[in-house]
């Protein structure tokens, strides 16, 4: 059986009026536009055409979450639990109202995710930079600045030797003063340093949308990095991230677990983030497609999901799913053919749902779609 999903845009305030709705080609939204849900997920799960929700047909047991996501501003910097630690503390707060404010755990999974631009640029934080390069940019913001404070302090920690990025974390959200913030912040604004030049314009975006916020400190221990359409990073358990600006296709483990680190007024659990953060500093790989490939599987180590990108050009093309499957169209006319052999066209920005006896669908028309499905890892 094949269903049509759709789903209402969710209006966060770092979404973008125009992202989502070029995609669609429909006019500029009048409030953000931010994330579109194709999941059975509780929070919002996707409309079948009859009126129900997926969850309807799924039992609420779908392992992934498939989103559609547009970010005009950054996102909250964030760390996701591994899947024992969050059974662990959603068994700590199972007293909590489900809506507590001060709530960590929303549900018992973990939340792996991956993220492949739409858009031609998609800038993110992804992961702590290697140490020695840290200590290089404080380096030069401290000797192209006045000294200050804060500066002071933040290169200390980063010159320890017992986990300093975990030293400056805490001092940075849990200990810092706002005047020892605000000489951060002014370094990143008025600071050189030639290195890192680039991320030094995108730090300065972000102080600039969050003042004040002592989140643009952990975005300064961060690896910028600029995604190409088409391109992917995995983002595991542990590791801070946070997108910056762009339009993707996201897909995740099946939870609603966020740890805050930063540019947010929401609630921060600073003690809680410390034990959940994996502060080993490095790079984080970026998945890089291969053009001459009409199905390209994005590798993950998780297994649940599996995300693939085709591309259609005028010839059928025939997958093999592992049910229950997605298919999402993010550009052309495109449609899918089941076991019925009927032809179900998929809008831009609008997903079917394959149950269990659908285990090969025929792709067809010229356009782009991502298909996902559980991991097989």
């Amino acid at each position: 059986m094949l269903l049509s999903l759709t789903n209402a845009p969710r209006d966060y305030a770092w979404g973008s009026k125009t992202l989502l709705a070029a995609l669609e080609g429909r006019v500029p939204a009048e409030l953000p536009e931010a994330e579109v849900w194709f999941g059975d997920h509780a929070g919002d799960p996707a409309d079948l055409p009859d009126g129900r929700t997926l969850d309807a047909v799924t039992g609420g047991e779908l392992p992934f979450l498939l989103k559609l996501l547009a970010a005009e501003d950054p996102l909250s910097i964030q760390v996701h639990p591994t899947k024992a630690q969050a059974v662990e503390g959603f068994a700590r707060e199972a007293e909590l109202a489900a809506d507590a404010p001060g709530r960590n755990y929303r549900d018992d999974n973990h939340k792996p995710e991956l993220i492949v631009p739409l858009s031609e640029r998609f800038e993110a934080l992804c992961g702590l930079r290697e140490l020695a390069a840290s200590r290089r940019l404080l380096a030069e913001l401290r000797s192209s600045t006045e000294e200050s404070a804060g500066l002071s302090r933040l290169s200390a920690l980063l010159d320890g030797e017992d986990d300093p990025l975990r030293a400056a974390l805490q001092w940075a959200l849990a200990e810092a003063t706002p005047a020892e913030v605000a000489d951060v912040i002014n370094a990143v604004h008025g600071g050189v340093a030639a290195e890192f030049a680039l991320t030094l314009v995108a730090i300065r975006e972000i102080a600039a949308r969050n003042p004040g916020d002592p989140g643009v400190i952990v975005a300064l221990l961060m690896n910028f990095v600029v995604l190409r359409r088409g391109e992917a990073v995995f983002l595991r358990a542990g590791l801070l991230h946070a997108y910056v600006s762009g339009l993707g296709v996201e897909i995740m483990a099946a939870s609603d677990n966020v740890l805050r680190g930063g540019l947010t007024p929401k609630h921060i659990d600073v003690a809680e983030l410390l034990t959940i953060v994996d502060t080993t500093p490095g790079d984080v790989e970026i998945i890089r497609p291969d053009p001459g490939l009409t199905v390209q599987r994005f590798p993950v180590p998780v297994d649940d999901f599996a995300l693939s990108r085709v591309v259609l050009s005028g010839e059928d093309v025939v997958i093999d799913v592992q049910a229950p499957a997605m298919v999402l169209a993010t550009s052309g006319d495109v449609r899918i053919i089941g076991a019925d052999a009927l032809a179900l066209p998929v809008p831009v920005g609008t997903a079917v749902f394959a149950d269990a006896a659908e285990s090969t669908l025929v792709l067809s028309g010229v356009g782009e779609v991502f298909v996902a499905e559980p991991g097989s890892h």
